[in-house]
């Protein structure tokens, strides 16, 4: 088989066990992961190779500027404490772990020990939202983990970096000092740059089909300039996408936003199946080329360093919850969480596309290289099925299950945003405004979709302008943390849906070029 029919056997075949996992209710990501696994030792399955260099552009970056661009910087300010007790103190912590046990157990060099804890040490929302998407989570939590997936990336890889670049460089000197020591500002300033250069040229190509195509360009450009600059490729892409977003809602037409999120959100997901079958896949390459008696050694290094992932947080989230409730400046004006949802999110420590992706990245000459992939591998299928597998029934049994927040706040927001549209009407004359507020109104007593009114002109053009004002409070909505990101998210596709439907057959066609 060619290149080209073996990654389109190989996507029929990640299309089929999706819709396995979504039969049987199984975590997609160890699904696709072991199926890998079982398809690299079939007789004259093809072996896929993969560039180093090529693994974290393409698999990290449009999935980190897809979950940056929908999470607000306000809500990683407000959420900083918890924020940063898991994105930065338990990576850490976690990376020190396993660090430890690479140098005692495996006898790696230090710095390529301290590779191997940043490789495993960032959970992935992505893997857990996989999981956690069929049923409904307190929305702190979630804003929590998903915030936390952000950040603790940025940690991970700027500890990665650090790492690969002392054990090749030899040890450390003033030059690679500084360079590290430039990689969190440099990349945040250039990602703002960029951003702001990005938002002059993109009106040039918006509402076109070339417009969603620089979107990916640029987003992998993006990453390959912070790299070339030595700086961190996962802050300038977090920075830059919240850059972008946060005058987005206004600027973007609807057309467009929808059209570009069902296109990112396709692609995304893609290239995650892509990783996981890919990763499954490497184990063939990696154990053929190790004798028994090494093999059987690096599976008992890999079941300690799973032990301490998993342990480490743990321990961390629980203690540090516990601390909190007794100490109000660790955890700020919100009330302290409760021991339930502490063991919640110290469980939620599945391990994913970051591990994934940041193994195949590691130099083709780095010491114990295939030591240090099968490692990562098994930490990532071990914790994607031990806690991916448990962590809906842990939910149940903590009784965590909850639709009140969402809920609640979808009916204050939407209450605020009829209130501004109806407000928007004011003093306009005719049956078209009156049938408006009528619908409004019944929006306000929670009674959906109102009637179309005619003549279709002027009820497109009150319309709009109402959908306009409800626009602008939800953005001051969200400027005060009134809503959060969820709940922000679904009212701008409601409206963006609305917005679509009162537009003109021309307006909504998508533009090829």
């Amino acid at each position: 088989m060619t290149f080209f029919e073996s990654l389109l056997a190989l996507l029929l075949g990640g299309i089929l066990l999706l819709q396995v996992s979504r039969r049987f209710c199984l975590p997609y990501p160890a699904l696709l992961a072991a199926a890998g696994v079982g398809l690299a030792f079939v007789p004259g399955a093809p072996q896929i190779r993969i560039d180093p260099a090529l693994a974290l552009p393409l698999f990290i970056a449009p999935a980190l500027l897809d979950a940056a661009f929908d999470f607000p910087a306000g809500v990683v300010w407000r959420l900083w404490r918890p924020l940063f007790a898991l994105a930065v103190v338990a990576v850490l912590l976690t990376a020190a772990v396993v660090a430890w046990i690479g140098w005692a157990f495996a006898g790696l060099p230090i710095a390529a020990a301290v590779a191997l804890g940043a490789i495993v040490a960032p959970p992935d929302a992505a893997a857990s939202m996989a999981v956690l998407n069929s049923v409904s989570m307190p929305r702190r939590t979630l804003a929590v983990l998903k915030g936390e997936s952000l950040l603790n990336d940025a940690t991970a890889l700027l500890l990665f970096t650090a790492a690969v670049a002392v054990q090749q460089h030899g040890g450390i000197d003033g030059t690679i000092a500084l360079e590290l020591g430039l990689e969190a500002p440099g990349g945040i300033a250039l990602g703002v740059g960029l951003a702001w250069l990005y938002r002059r040229i993109v009106r040039f190509v918006a509402g076109t089909l070339g417009g969603n195509l620089l979107e990916f360009v640029n987003t992998f450009w993006v990453w390959i300039i912070a790299e070339k600059l030595h700086l961190s490729a996962v802050l300038c892409v977090v920075a830059f996408a919240m850059t972008i977003a946060r005058t987005a809602a206004l600027r973007q037409p609807p057309r467009v936003r929808l059209h570009s999120y069902a296109v990112w959100e396709t692609v995304v997901f893609l290239l995650n199946v892509l990783a996981f079958l890919l990763m499954g896949m490497q184990v063939r390459i990696i154990v053929g080329r190790m004798p028994a008696a090494r093999l059987e050694h690096a599976l008992g290094i890999a079941g300690l360093v799973i032990l301490g992932v998993i342990l480490v947080r743990l321990v961390w989230v629980i203690g540090y919850n516990r601390v909190a409730k007794r100490v109000r400046l660790l955890r700020g004006d919100y009330e302290p969480a409760t021991l339930a949802q502490g063991v919640l999110v110290g469980w939620c420590g599945m391990r994913g596309l970051l591990t994934v992706a940041t193994a195949f990245a590691l130099p083709g000459d780095f010491p114990e290289r295939d030591v240090i992939v099968l490692t990562a591998f098994a930490v990532v299928l071990a914790t994607l099925v031990v806690q991916g597998a448990t962590v809906i029934p842990l939910i149940r049994l903590l009784k965590l299950s909850d639709t009140e927040d969402l809920d609640r706040e979808l009916a204050s927001a939407r209450t605020a945003l009829a209130e501004a549209a109806t407000g928007s009407l004011d003093g306009e004359p005719g049956d078209e405004a009156e049938h408006l507020r009528y619908a409004y109104r019944l929006e306000h007593a929670a009674v959906a979709d109102p009637p179309s009114p005619e003549p279709l002109e002027r009820r497109r053009a009150l319309g709009l302008r109402a959908i306009t004002a409800e626009r602008k409070r939800l953005e001051a909505l969200r400027a005060t943390h009134e809503v959060g990101p969820d709940t922000y998210q679904v009212l701008q596709e409601e409206l963006d849906f609305r917005a679509l439907a009162l537009t003109s057959d021309d307006e909504r066609q998508i533009e090829a070029n």
